[in-house]
């Protein structure tokens, strides 16, 4: 059961990041200075920092529950299941959710999201930090003994599976973005998905 404490403290550090990130999409990451954020917030700045050590982590705060999610389903797989054909099933079924996380979701305040994310360096360069640490993840849930020089392979498949399913997610958001209707873009997300690990299977 979750305490008090915990509880107050996620209502807390979720609307620090509502507050920022209304501010963000209103007029641009680089433009809302994290004292602004504070004050909307009705916090003070300390203790924004101790929610969130970057101002970049404001935004990425969203889709942390997706972090190591990967690895997770590598070793949670069914017995009999290859790893890439778990991938590739979460992934289709994050396609079916509407995981915003997979970039086929056509919702306004969503598209806009990715819009700010893809178009702000210092969001991808935090989003590259996070996706490192979520390669380290999954590699060793490859193989635990990944990172040594005799065992390359699971660290080489583990950074091409995250590249795969980051460039399909900019794909999907891409597609809706330009205006392209769900009951098009979804067929093809998931053809695109399919074809993407087919291709990772072949290659390892």
């Amino acid at each position: 059961m979750t305490g008090l404490r915990e509880l107050q403290r996620r209502q807390v550090r979720e609307a620090i990041s509502t507050a920022a990130i209304a501010l963000f999409l209103e007029r641009g990451f680089d433009e809302v200075p994290v004292t602004e954020i504070a004050a909307v917030a009705r916090v003070s700045k300390p203790t924004l920092f101790k929610y969130f050590p970057a101002k970049e982590d404001l935004v990425l705060h969203r889709i942390a529950d997706h972090r190591g999610e990967a690895a997770r389903v590598v070793r949670e797989r069914a017995a009999g299941e290859r790893p890439l054909e778990a991938l590739l099933r979460h992934f289709l079924d994050g396609l079916a959710r509407r995981d915003p996380v997979t970039g086929l979701n056509d919702e306004p305040d969503v598209l806009a999201f990715h819009r700010m994310v893809f178009a702000t360096p210092s969001l991808q360069a935090r989003l590259f930090q996070h996706m490192s640490e979520d390669e380290r993840a999954l590699a060793e849930a490859l193989d635990p003994l990944s990172g040594t020089d005799s065992r390359p392979a699971a660290d080489l498949l583990a950074a091409q599976v995250l590249a795969t399913q980051r460039v399909l997610a900019r794909r999907n958001w891409r597609m809706l973005a330009q205006g392209r209707p769900m009951a098009e873009a979804e067929p093809e997300a998931v053809r695109a998905a399919q074809h993407a690990f087919s291709t990772l299977h072949t290659a390892f």
